[in-house]
Parts: C-alpha cells; sequence; structure tokens
C-alpha cells in the first residue's frame, strides 16, 4: 500500500531530501527468534522495532489508517494463526520513499479486520530515519540508499 491521495502531504513530500549513506552503518543484529521482515534485499529486524516501539511509543507516529487502502494478496497468510491475532494491536508502515508506505509487519491483522468489515485500524508510521536502522545487512542498507534516492529522482 501506499498513501491514498487524500491522505498525500505535499509539503512533507517536496520537503524530503536525497539521503547520505553513512560509511559507518553498522546492520541491526538478528538473534535467535527474532522476526524479520524481507521485501527483496530489504529485511528488517521486527522484533527490535516493536520492542522499541514498545519502549518509546511517543517517539512513533500512531495514526489511523484506512483497511482497504492496502492491498489483501499476501502471499504467506497463515490461516490458523489468523483467529489468535489481536486488530486493537497497531501495524506497523515503512516509509519507502516519500511519503509512500508499506506495511511491514501486522499482516494477519490487517486481514482480519478487512474481514471483519472494519474502515480502520492502528497504524505506526515509520519515516525513513526511523526504519532504516533496522536493516539487518550493509548492503540492504545501501540499496535502500540508492531506492529512495531513484525515487526522488524520478518524481522531481
Amino acid at each position: 500500500m501506499f498513501v491514498k491521495k487524500s491522505d498525500f502531504d505535499p509539503e512533507r513530500f517536496r520537503a524530503a531530501k536525497k539521503l547520505k549513506e553513512d560509511d559507518n552503518f553498522v546492520p541491526y543484529p538478528i538473534k535467535e527468534g527474532d522476526e524479520l521482515y524481507p521485501n527483496g534485499i530489504f529485511e528488517f529486524n521486527i522484533t527490535k522495532i516493536l520492542e522499541d516501539i514498545e519502549s518509546n511509543p511517543l517517539l512513533f507516529n500512531l495514526v489511523e489508517i484506512v483497511v482497504d487502502d492496502f492491498h489483501s494478496n499476501f502471499s504467506t497468510l497463515n490461516e490458523s494463526h489468523l483467529d489468535s491475532v489481536d486488530v486493537s494491536r497497531p501495524v506497523v508502515l515503512a516509509e519507502i520513499s516519500p511519503e509512500r508506505y508499506n506495511l511491514i509487519d501486522g499482516h494477519h491483522r490487517m486481514e482480519k479486520a478487512r474481514r471483519l468489515g472494519l474502515k480502520n485500524v492502528s497504524a505506526y508510521k515509520m519515516n525513513v530515519d526511523q526504519h532504516t536502522k533496522y536493516l539487518t545487512r550493509k548492503e540492504s542498507y545501501s540499496a535502500y540508499i540508492k531506492y529512495w534516492n531513484d525515487k526522488l529522482k524520478e518524481t522531481f
């Protein structure tokens, strides 16, 4: 999903800056049992994101999002797990390019909300500076910086 037109903030989009790669970037460590979200070359440590949100919720933007703004074709949806998820827990979105967000945690909650007929769910919207630190590989980080900057070129 990406942001719908009515929620698009042109000022924030115009204010988006080119990212500069940090040569000292250290990938977020993975411990046994950590939940990871792979999205192509990009892999985020979801366990650590959720721990940091729980420890510092005011540092993250909590908003209501429209369920129908997100696609429902999840390739790895576990039907038996769906009954046990709590749709009152916020999902997590990551800004993948200026003003465009992907769902990186909460696919089951989103699908259950859809099936229950809910119109909105709560979501933590993480900006690019917040979520890139949770990338688990240096090459993912480098590719992400290039991806972001290429998106800026496409739109300006």
